[in-house]
């Protein structure tokens, strides 16, 4: 995709969503850190769920450690490989309270050496909490940036490498977020909405799909 294209593809979704912001529900810098560690392989919606209880209940690390790991794997028993998440959050609100005074640290080395927390997590925080220009590459975004040319990769991290070089810096703050949304609900990995699709013209996927007909097939 040109620079021209790519300039066009985050204008037009800058416009149809100004201010995107996460789907995942927190209150606080640190239950922000626990929904993204807990959302590996699961979806925002079933994290909410989870969390909803588990931050009334448990709203602080303070709080949260003295619930431990059979306290805390109670409450996210739905979310999948919840036994190994309940023991990343033990042990994470662990060491934020002894190093951080409980505070989520503004250092990607720091929030990276928490346990569950690796690069992409770290974007997350850093972007949404501090407001850096990160762009975290999950499912969505490494599907959008390889399918529509907009920065293919063969490696998660390749791909965010591409698009911090290739997003204009006006659009880096949020591209994150426009990028997650467009290919969960229109990007979408099975069948794409390509006829809904504000940037479907600037796209270079071969295979686009076409309106469907009565019979929910597509011509």
């Amino acid at each position: 995709m040109t620079p021209a294209k790519i300039r066009e593809f985050f204008t037009r979704l800058a416009a149809l969503d100004p201010a995107p912001k996460t789907e995942l529900e927190y209150a606080t810098p640190y239950q922000l850190l626990v929904a993204v560690v807990l959302s590996a392989q699961a979806t925002d919606k079933g994290v909410n769920r989870a969390t909803r209880p588990l931050f009334t209940t448990c709203p602080t690390p303070q709080a949260m450690a003295k619930l431990g790991v059979e306290g805390i794997a109670r409450h996210i028993q739905t979310i999948g490989l919840y036994p190994t998440k309940a023991k990343n959050v033990a042990a994470l609100t662990q060491l934020l309270l002894e190093r951080h005074g409980g505070e989520v640290p503004h250092d990607r080395a720091a929030l990276e050496a928490l346990p569950g927390v690796g690069r992409k997590t770290a974007n997350v925080v850093l972007n949404i909490v501090f407001g850096e220009p990160t762009i975290a590459v999950d499912t969505h975004i490494f599907r959008v940036g390889n399918r529509t040319g907009l920065a293919p990769g063969k490696t998660p991290e390749a791909v965010e490498q591409k698009l911090m070089k290739a997003v204009p810096r006006e659009f880096r703050l949020h591209a994150h977020h426009w990028l997650i949304l467009h290919g969960r609900y229109t990007c979408k990995a099975r069948t794409p909405d390509c006829p809904n699709c504000i940037v479907r013209d600037l796209c270079a996927y071969k295979d686009k799909t076409l309106a469907k007909t009565r019979k929910n097939t597509y011509v």
